[in-house]
């Protein structure tokens, strides 16, 4: 069952984060070790999505999805790891095919666009392994806070370079944070420009979070009012899945009979 946040929760949150981003700016360390307590609540599951995703390595399957990306792909905010927007589509492909998926997440909790490159796309490029039927890849949500628009070019560059040509790229969400999305725009720039060079698809993330507005502001955020709830992974897999779908569809034609 999907799980959203009430608007109550949502104002909660948003709260919090201000209180946050206050106590940063004012220096005061006692109003953000309170404002901060669920956020390090949700960076203590990330031990645990990453054992999530290893354990679900071990399901077989003809179809192969590789996945590249930070803590939405590991599905930090979901109520369990699959409902991140990697497991939402898991499933809409294992519905589709009418078969297991065989899933490998390398995503990070916390990665930046230079740590995907330096840490994941030495294991997505292993040569021994066998060719994924599906790659995604969304990062640069956490290149924003310290963002460096020519290093964010030359990570997307190094790992885009890397990776197969069906590569879907999904862009960086909106934040709903005015201080924050001038730096978003400008990466979604770059992120379209490095990607569209190469031939990849793009997956409108930003539009589809922005779209959102007040409702999803206030109901598809978990507590830290940053990664999404189940609801909100469901966004962004809507998002992801009309380019994912031919995919598939491809896929069910070349292994028909």
């Amino acid at each position: 069952m999907m799980t959203g946040g009430t608007p109550a929760q949502g104002l909660r949150a948003l709260s919090l984060s201000t209180q946050v981003w206050l106590a940063r700016r004012l220096g005061r360390a006692d109003w953000l070790e309170r404002a901060e307590r669920p956020m390090w609540a949700l960076s203590d599951m990330q031990p645990v999505t990453a054992a999530w995703w290893r354990e679900r390595r071990r399901v077989p399957g003809r179809f192969f999805y590789l996945a590249l990306g930070d803590s939405t792909a590991q599905g930090i905010g979901a109520s369990v790891p699959g409902r991140s927007y990697v497991g939402q589509l898991t499933d809409r492909i294992k519905a589709e095919i009418g078969e297991p998926v065989h899933v490998t997440n390398l995503a990070v909790s916390g990665a930046t666009s230079a740590l995907c490159a330096r840490d994941q796309l030495p294991r997505a490029v292993n040569p021994l392994k066998k060719h994924p039927d599906l790659v995604t890849v969304a990062i640069g949500a956490n290149d924003i806070a310290a963002w460096d628009p020519v290093a964010f070019h030359r990570n997307l560059s190094t790992i885009l370079d890397a990776l197969p040509p069906h590569t879907i790229v999904g862009e960086v969400p909106s934040f709903h944070l005015p201080w924050r999305e001038r730096a978003v725009r400008q990466a979604n720039l770059i992120l379209h420009a490095v990607a569209e060079a190469r031939g990849f698809e793009v997956v409108p993330v930003y539009r589809a979070t922005r779209e959102r507005g007040l409702r999803g502001i206030l109901t598809e955020f978990a507590e830290d009012a940053f990664h999404p709830n189940d609801r909100g992974y469901e966004v962004w897999a809507d998002a992801f899945w009309p380019l994912v779908l031919p995919r598939v569809e491809r896929w069910k034609r070349e292994h028909a009979g």
